[in-house]
């Protein structure tokens, strides 16, 4: 309707007739007035319908409305289709957190006001006009411009087979041009087909064409017709197609399989990439300046809780609370080990078993800091809507958007690191001072200054370590603890100062552990994995990336 309006405007414009175009626009305009008119007249019959009659009814509102009765089917089927007492007239009603019910036109979403509950009558529904809708939805769909409602109906007749969808499907197919709808829609037809049809050869096609199929409808049909009953009759009777049905069930579950050992590798990379986080602040404190600091984990648990009083001190920016968090996590927990260094760390270089158990005092202290000014109770950390739900690769496969983001949230400070130490003047004193401290004197280096920034540099990044973590577990007292043993591991493992060794250590080491998970359970995983680091070290007591030069000795 919209081209020939344009239409008799522009032949309008061109005769110069004004008269011309108005009468044009009152007999363009007739016809949709009185289809919005019937489509509202359709849809007032609900109100009061008995339940024989609302499938008629519904009929009705498909054939005069077409895709613009979408949103009333879909508010009837949530249970949000109401009709006034008043004037009958059907109305959409959400309640709000008032108790008031905010009412709205079905067909175009505008506001009607609010109402009571004693002035509402909700327009009936069983379990047989939910299929109905169901099905009218689908139709009413598999027409619309956009390609992910197109996708949603054919999703929708994948996963309620029936022999009325058959031509609406064979339609849809030959019209679609959108090849993922074009997948779904074959795979929906030839589902309805080995539901519905006893023709022997159109079932053989139909299991040729789910062959492989991912949906969890299809491999539940193949599954049903290949299973024997109380009785021991097969759900298939035609042995070939009950064959043909086996063998793609073959074919599926080994794709089932893949994509499930690729989820694991996904959750190994995650915890890697955590470990890999906790572990780089460890690697230049402990590899470079030779400092067992057992108070690192509290230094990941400060980052946590900064990105905690982030959010508390911003409510309203949730969304880029991140943003803000990591450049104050690192600050925080950069200036508490600048602290550290300087008050205990720097009067015992060269004794590293004092070091220990002084940064395990002082760990201690942070814990208990940090209860008595938060409480001992876990504290929650909103994950913004950017980092919520997942992307879905298919039916079995999806990687989820917080764990991802940390993968490259990890990455990202593993090369900026290598940036900072092999291209600023910093890292080259860092690597000056641990290669050779009295040299390194010798030619004016402040040693005892980059001991300080080196420390509170490998601070710093455990506090960003923190901000991640926030996002993926509970923020408490003892977040740190659970990290501070696995850290040291990766460290050891990849070899001791080499920050590349620290990578592939702690992504190794983090998939290795999810494998072993669902064969060991959790507890004998790590336990396997800590027996067969010590056994590693036997072999390579320098890991697997070894320093090379001065500092390996």
């Amino acid at each position: 309707m919209t081209g020939r309006f344009n239409q008799a405007i522009e032949t309008a414009r061109c005769t110069g007739r004004w008269q011309a175009l108005l009468l044009c626009m009152a007999l363009l305009l007739l016809p949709y007035s009185v289809w919005a008119a019937d489509l509202d007249s359709a849809l007032a019959a609900l109100a009061g319908a008995s339940l024989s009659k609302v499938p008629a009814i519904l009929e009705e509102v498909e054939a005069v409305g077409g895709e613009a009765a979408v949103p009333a089917f879909t508010a009837m089927l949530e249970g949000d289709l109401y009709y006034r007492r008043s004037d009958k007239r059907v109305v959409r009603a959400v309640r709000d957190d008032a108790g008031q019910y905010q009412l709205s036109d079905p067909l175009s979403g505008a506001s009607l006001g609010a109402s009571e509950k004693s002035a509402l009558r909700k327009v009936k529904v069983s379990n047989r006009v939910r299929i109905h809708l169901r099905g009218a939805i689908a139709r009413l769909t598999l027409s619309s411009e956009d390609p992910r409602q197109r996708l949603r109906a054919a999703q929708n007749l994948l996963e309620r087979p029936d022999e009325d969808n058959l031509p609406l499907l064979r339609a849809a197919i030959e019209t679609e041009t959108d090849p993922d709808v074009v997948e779904l829609l074959q795979t929906a037809l030839a589902l309805n087909l080995l539901q519905t049809s006893g023709d022997s050869e159109a079932r053989l096609g139909a299991v040729e064409t789910v062959a492989g199929s991912l949906q969890p409808a299809v491999r539940n049909q193949l599954q049903s017709m290949v299973q024997r009953d109380d009785d021991g009759n097969y759900g298939e009777e035609d042995a070939a197609v009950r064959e043909a049905a086996q063998r793609a069930l073959v074919t599926i579950d080994s794709r089932i399989s893949f994509y499930g050992s690729l989820e694991t590798v996904f959750f190994g990379l995650s915890l890697g990439s955590v470990l890999l986080l906790a572990a780089l602040g460890l690697a230049i404190t402990f590899g470079v300046m030779g400092v067992i600091n057992m108070a690192h984990g509290e230094l990941i648990m400060l980052g946590a809780y900064t990105t905690y009083m982030v959010q508390v001190l911003l409510p309203q920016h949730i969304e880029y609370s991140l943003f803000i968090a990591v450049p104050a996590a690192f600050v925080v927990s950069g200036l508490v080990g600048v602290l550290i260094e300087r008050s205990v760390i720097r009067f015992l270089h060269g004794r590293p078993l004092e070091t220990l158990l002084a940064t395990f005092g002082i760990s201690l202290i942070l814990q208990q800091a940090v209860r008595t000014i938060f409480s001992p109770l876990n504290r929650q950390v909103f994950t913004p809507d950017w980092m919520s739900g997942s992307l879905q690769i298919n039916s079995v496969f999806s990687l989820t958007y917080n764990r991802l983001y940390v993968f490259l949230f990890a990455l990202v400070v593993f090369f900026v690191l290598q940036l900072v130490l092999n291209r600023t003047s910093l890292g080259l004193n860092v690597r000056a001072v641990s290669q050779n401290r009295s040299m390194a004197r010798a030619i004016g280096v402040r040693a005892d200054w980059v001991d300080a920034l080196t420390f509170g540099l490998g601070s710093g990044i455990a506090g960003i370590a923190g901000v991640a973590l926030s996002q993926l577990t509970n923020v408490g007292p003892n977040l740190g603890q659970a990290y501070i043993i696995d850290s040291f591991m990766v460290v050891v493992f990849g070899g001791v100062g080499n920050l590349w060794g620290t990578l592939v250590g702690a992504l190794s080491l983090g998939v290795v552990n999810k494998f072993l998970e669902p064969v060991t359970g959790a507890v004998l995983a790590k336990i396997l994995v800590l027996v067969f680091i010590i056994l590693f070290i036997q072999k390579r007591p320098r890991g697997l990336f070894p320093q090379k030069g001065r500092a390996a000795e």
